[in-house]
């Protein structure tokens, strides 16, 4: 059984509100997820603090944005989604194929 490969570019909005932690670390997090749906990170961008066009919760108005590049079977992409869904430190999650 072989299994194929996909890239992936995923964006992610970081919120390190309440916790101590640096970008670096959940940074560190991310890759761990990823990691844990067979993915491999290809390239890691970090794209700095940006304010939110759009404000949907007003205790919030910006974010930390990272892109990271990764190759992972086609089933990864639902799964790290439902991974993250429930980590405070993710705010947003976009993947698309690269």
């Amino acid at each position: 059984m072989s299994t194929n490969t996909r890239n992936y570019r995923a964006t992610f909005i970081l919120d390190n509100r309440g916790t101590e932690d640096t970008i670096e670390k959940l940074i560190e997090g991310v890759k761990t997820e990823i990691a844990a749906v067979e993915g491999q990170v290809t390239a890691i961008e970090d794209l700095g603090l940006k304010d939110f066009i759009r404000v949907t919760n007003p205790k919030l108005v910006s974010g930390h944005y990272v892109q990271v590049s990764f190759t992972s079977p086609a089933s990864a992409p639902a799964a790290l989604k439902e991974r993250l869904r429930l980590n405070r430190s993710v705010y947003r999650t976009f993947i698309e194929n690269n």
